[in-house]
């Protein structure tokens, strides 16, 4: 699914083919992982080959290798220009990009001493996840924000999310609802969440979430729509029943919920102002414009 042996990738300065590249046995992150990556979708436009919120991808890479004393110079310019060159040398137009930010060797318990950025891209026309999916609230909770930097895209942190996911995929739903320390929801495995009451969108606060760009993109579009949103704090059985749900997320885009713990969102998807926000979302990616 992720390369072949024509595939090309940017590792530490060079591009070159994915079967080539390697990594050491050593190194800080294969062994704690010690981390920091992002996830990016180009799309196919009117305009040609247009990477989505590279800035905003970027910029948070940059802040994240920052927040977990990872050194790391690339300019968020830079790092958009080598990724254009990577999807023209590959001959990718609609595709995910995984930017990752690795540490050299180091069994310490410190901070890096060195780091290496690598830049893959695959294919990817449509979202890892389905519409009208049934969810679980996780017995997993989210990592406590007072632990670590949660704002931060660590690798390390996706530990977690295998575990609430896998978990739930046991059980015969699609994905978890996971919540914080204190029982609010915090977001699913890997994307955030939505859902809608009367006309409200509701998500959770910043505190223990990621932060996502997808989700402030959604906020972005509700103000265009005139749709309220509001970020607050929430139980699951507050979401239960509700109106509609979504998740969203770049590789996700927006993806409906069909019901949470068994019990079923109420309103047709197509009435609601969740599917109106997921009309604008695929018209913005396409054309970069509502």
């Amino acid at each position: 699914m992720y390369y072949n042996d024509d595939t090309v990738i940017y590792f530490d300065g060079n591009f070159m083919k994915a079967k080539d590249a390697g990594t050491d046995l050593y190194g800080q992150s294969l062994h704690y992982g010690y981390s920091v990556f992002e996830g990016i979708k180009s799309y196919s436009t009117d305009h040609g080959t247009k990477i989505f919120k590279a800035k905003e991808h970027y910029e948070r890479l940059r802040n994240s290798a920052e927040l977990m004393h990872i050194p790391f110079d690339y300019s968020a310019d830079e790092l958009t220009e080598l990724t254009y060159e990577l999807l023209e040398r590959n001959g990718f137009s609609d595709a995910y990009i995984r930017p990752l930010v690795t540490c050299s060797p180091n069994m310490s318990l410190s901070k890096g001493k060195k780091s290496y950025l690598s830049l893959l891209a695959w294919e990817w026309s449509n979202g890892y996840l389905a519409d009208k999916m049934k969810i679980m609230t996780s017995d997993f909770q989210r990592p406590n924000p007072k632990a670590f930097k949660v704002e931060a895209k660590v690798g390390g942190h996706y530990v977690n999310s295998i575990l609430a996911c896998q978990d739930a995929k046991d059980k015969g739903y699609d994905e978890a609802l996971v919540l914080d320390e204190n029982g609010n929801v915090a977001e699913s495995s890997g994307a955030n969440v939505f859902y809608e009451k009367d006309g409200v969108l509701f998500t959770p606060a910043k505190g223990s979430i990621l932060p996502g760009i997808t989700r402030q993109t959604v906020m972005e579009i509700c103000t265009e729509l005139d749709i309220p949103v509001q970020e607050t704090f929430f139980k699951p059985e507050e979401m239960r029943g509700a109106d509609a749900g979504f998740f969203c997320g770049t590789a996700a885009e927006i993806v409906a919920l069909d019901s949470l713990d068994d019990v079923p969102f109420t309103r047709s998807w197509e009435d609601t102002q969740s599917k109106k926000v997921q009309q604008a979302y695929l018209k913005m990616v396409r054309v970069l414009s509502l």
